[in-house]
């Protein structure tokens, strides 16, 4: 049996082996002191956490997905996209959740890369219930109105010319969800590269962003402190990186309308595969050609614990890729996709006391909300 290994045993040996000062210097390279800390103490409450008796699990595929990037040609780039056409369905339909649903991709297209043919190509995919279309930006040195201006264009155009977004009752305005390219949310670069907007939260807010999914973005030094968390942040006028901490989302608590929901993946170490033997690899929820899907990921995902305060029994995993590279799309149409729905499917399906729900990003928001808007009565917790 598979236990789990202590932290603080694995660091001490791991400090014994390199020299304190050797160690702290590799785990600065790889930016880990921005959150090994809060990562430690969140395993410690894990450990005293009570576990519920009955887990929904819902589980999103996050793509920043970008069909032109690395300088595609428009003809590489269509390519790409009939690729999914063609083998993202058959390959969705071998596979159901506990609701008999099949998985679900959200794609998280470029402002910058519109192409309508590309995205007319994509309705293929989220007409058949498998797949919908988000908000992605990449900038650099931009300023707050210009990227107003920039978000609320491409929102209408996404919803007004392809059919895609939603707009919120109350407001009837566009709502959407939202991937930073280069992870740089909020100017969180050190040397404000790939952004620029220090009160970017503020702008995603007004512009209609219900919801952000750029987190985890580890091993780059964007990566918040917090971890492993859904929660609300506030955009703080002239300080960048306002993310890095935040509200948690809890039962019976909605965020104000002028904080932005974030959603985070999992974040923590992996053990079982070590660098030089010694040092653990990070899990980043990343899935690539070099980051395979396998069913110990799965279980470290689900070991992260990511929910809303006061509803044990729902669990959030939130994964990504980019999917519109040619190696990483030989991964998964070559078998990648199939080991990670397995995967899914044997852990949370098929095992007793656990529901494993497909979802999409706007789904995800949707559920939490549920839980976060949900009466609290006077004897429980949790949320059905």
């Amino acid at each position: 049996m598979h236990v789990e290994v202590d932290v603080f045993a694995e660091i001490v040996t791991g400090g014994a082996l390199l020299g304190a000062s050797a160690l702290w210097a590799m785990l600065r390279a790889r930016n880990m002191h921005l959150w090994l800390g809060t990562y430690i103490r969140d395993r410690l409450e894990y450990r005293l956490r009570e576990r519920p008796g009955a887990v929904d699990v819902y589980f999103c595929f996050a793509d920043h997905y970008e069909p032109y990037g690395y300088g595609a040609t428009r003809e590489r780039a269509r390519a790409r996209v009939q690729r999914w056409v063609e083998h993202f369905p058959p390959a969705a339909r071998r596979h159901r959740d506990s609701d008999g649903r099949h998985p679900v991709h959200s794609f998280f297209y470029p402002a910058e890369e519109y192409d309508p043919e590309l995205l007319d190509q994509l309705r293929t995919i989220c007409g058949a219930g498998i797949g919908d279309v988000e908000l992605h930006l990449h900038h650099d040195n931009d300023t707050a109105g210009n990227l107003e201006r920039t978000l609320n264009q491409f929102k209408t155009v996404l919803h007004e010319r392809h059919g895609f977004l939603r707009r919120e009752p109350e407001t009837n305005q566009i709502v959407y969800c939202f991937i930073h390219g280069n992870w740089a949310l909020d100017n969180s670069r050190p040397d404000g590269r790939c952004c620029g907007v220090d009160n970017e939260i503020e702008v995603l807010v007004r512009t209609g962003c219900r919801c952000d999914m750029t987190m985890p973005s580890a091993p780059s030094d964007t990566q918040t402190s917090k971890i492993n968390s859904i929660y609300f942040a506030r955009g703080r006028p002239g300080q960048r990186k306002a993310h890095d901490c935040g509200r948690n989302a809890a039962l019976g608590q909605w965020g104000a309308d002028d904080e932005l929901l974030l959603i985070q993946g999992p974040l923590c170490l992996n053990w079982r595969q070590r660098k030089f033997g010694v040092l653990p690899r990070i899990e980043s929820a990343e899935i690539s050609h070099d980051a395979l899907p396998t069913a110990q990921r799965a279980a470290l995902w689900e070991r992260c614990a990511i929910g809303v305060h006061g509803a044990p029994g729902h669990l959030f995993i939130k994964v990504h890729t980019h999917g519109a590279v040619e190696a990483t799309m030989d991964m998964l149409f070559g078998g990648g996709f199939d080991t990670l729905w397995s995967a899914l499917e044997g852990r949370f399906r098929d095992r007793p006391g656990y529901r494993l729900h497909y979802v999409s990003a706007w789904e995800m928001v949707g559920r939490v909300r549920e839980l976060a808007t949900h009466p609290i009565s006077g004897g429980g917790t949790t949320a059905s």
